[in-house]
């Protein structure tokens, strides 16, 4: 028992479809880690939801299982780092701590309505201005009227200062300590928060009828937060770093320098380019949001976010049941030389980024009698492909300069099919890291700075290394007919969305 010498760090990386644990040494090695499936609740169409004990149970579960297979005492860990899914609303009663409702899920749509009524009081502006965001289900605040306005008691709870509202991270810092607190990378994806003040913002609170009362405190995303009481690890762990998941990929890829770009592929795609100390206003419907604050002010990212990325391929396997396994679906797109003219476009939810159109339906075009269930593998992985093609089209207009690389991480990005089509269909290199825990290592990083463990950003960017990179291959004329016929595809799929 206990190897290791050096102080660790556990990070918790609680994400859409699982809540996984890792401990990681001081040079960034994963020592151990654990992961655990978390049920996904469809109750109505357009409805997702998760079970907030469920989150804490499988968290803490996976947390006790990396530490005991990273073979090290507890009080060797010198922090805990979170990195969590966004926009995931909890509701919880603020003295027992015991959720109110489900958690309502990023990926949900049901304030759709709600949205359109914010948009029609002329509220887009305002809130673009000050939030970087768009009005969209998507994020958490039309996701708390919603709750106020359909929950019984909800709203005299919420008034009376009974309950308290937090994304996931608020909801892991709150069963790990018995605070109520958030960062600024996750505040900042409410509709709520001003990122320019770095402070929530009264008038966009009355605006939409929400109390300032049941919001977290706003803390940086480096720094203490909290101690995690002894009877759950087993010892008493300070909680010193928090951020966004995707936040969290882009400090655990080392995009420290303003220009540097990440894409995550997980279930959504998520494209974030660090912009520094200077919020870049998008001219073409990305996001501008909080990438961190490492305890020396806020720093600011511009994000391009898809909401179905790697979810098409478990749609695949788990609804189609034409992929047995997700890692199948490599070598199916291999096995036929194109799409034999598919496009699939996979606006389940509707589409995120640079659209917004949350009418917009999943639809498979260009199917004939000789369309394969290969064909349909291809399409599928290539739509991932081209949603981020758009992302990276419309930031880099926003920027006002090419982009010349990617680093790329999540669970799609080990599917080698997918990255060189990637970069393909971009015209440009992608580059993939070695260590393949980006999102947990972002997080470590952050409980790491404040714990000590890494004296500075000098340290977190030698950490960093590349492993494989994917080089363009495809001609320019191939390039451009394949993207027209995206675009094609792309237009139908929102016309037919639109029909009502």
């Amino acid at each position: 028992m206990d190897p290791i010498r050096e102080p660790c760090i556990l990070a918790l990386d609680q994400g859409t479809t699982s809540s996984r644990a890792i401990v990681f040494d001081r040079t960034g090695r994963a020592l151990a880690a654990s992961q655990k499936p978390l049920t996904q609740g469809y109750p109505r169409p357009g409805w997702v939801e998760h079970d907030p004990m469920e989150i804490w149970a499988t968290q803490l579960a996976a947390a006790r299982e990396a530490v005991a297979q990273a073979r090290i005492r507890p009080d060797r860990i010198a922090g805990i780092g979170i990195a969590n899914q966004r926009e995931t609303a909890v509701f919880w009663d603020r003295e027992s701590g015991a959720p109110l409702c489900p958690a309502i899920v990023w990926q949900d749509r049901r304030t759709a309505e709600i949205c359109q009524r914010l948009s029609a009081q002329g509220l887009e502006r305002t809130i673009a201005d000050r939030t970087g965001l768009l009005i969209d289900p998507y994020f958490s605040g039309t996701k708390i009227m919603w709750a106020l306005e359909n929950i019984p008691g909800m709203r005299r709870k919420a008034q009376a200062g009974e309950m308290c509202f937090g994304t996931v991270d608020s909801w892991l810092v709150r069963m790990l300590t018995g605070r109520h607190l958030t960062d600024p990378s996750n505040a900042s994806r409410t509709l709520l928060y001003n990122i320019h003040k770095g402070a929530w913002d009264d008038e966009i609170l009355a605006a939409l009828g929400i109390p300032a009362a049941l919001l977290p405190e706003v803390r940086p995303s480096s720094g203490g937060l909290g101690t995690a009481a002894r009877s759950l690890l087993g010892a008493e762990i300070p909680v010193c770093g928090v951020l966004g998941d995707q936040q969290a990929a882009l400090l655990g890829q080392a995009c420290l320098e303003p220009g540097a770009v990440k894409v995550t592929y997980g279930t959504g795609c998520f494209c974030l380019l660090f912009t520094g100390r200077r919020p870049i206003v998008s001219g073409n419907r990305l996001l501008t949001t909080v990438a961190w604050d490492l305890g020396d002010g806020l720093e600011y990212a511009l994000e391009g976010s898809v909401f179905i990325g790697g979810a098409v391929v478990q749609w695949l396997r788990d609804e189609l049941r034409i992929l047995s396994t997700s890692a199948e679906s490599d070598t199916m797109a291999r096995s036929v030389p194109d799409t034999g003219g598919v496009y699939f476009v996979p606006a389940f939810v509707g589409m995120g980024a640079p659209h917004w159109d949350p009418d917009a339906r999943g639809a498979i075009f260009g199917i004939t009698r000789g369309t394969r269930q290969e064909h349909i593998v291809r399409a599928g992985l290539e739509s991932i492909a081209y949603q981020t093609r758009d992302l990276v089209d419309a930031m880099e207009r926003d920027a006002g300069r090419a982009i010349q690389s990617l680093r790329v991480d999540g669970g799609a990005s080990v599917n080698t099919f997918l990255m060189q089509f990637q970069a393909d269909i971009l015209g440009m290199p992608l580059v993939r890291p070695r260590s393949p825990e980006t999102t947990a290592l972002g997080a470590a990083f952050a409980a790491g700075l404040a714990a000590g463990v890494w004296k500075g950003r000098a340290e977190l960017s030698e950490i960093w290394q590349a492993d494989t990179i994917f080089e363009p291959a495809m001609g320019e004329t191939t390039r451009g007919a394949l993207i027209e016929g995206w675009n094609a595809a792309v237009a139908a799929a929102r016309s037919f969305g639109k029909r009502a």
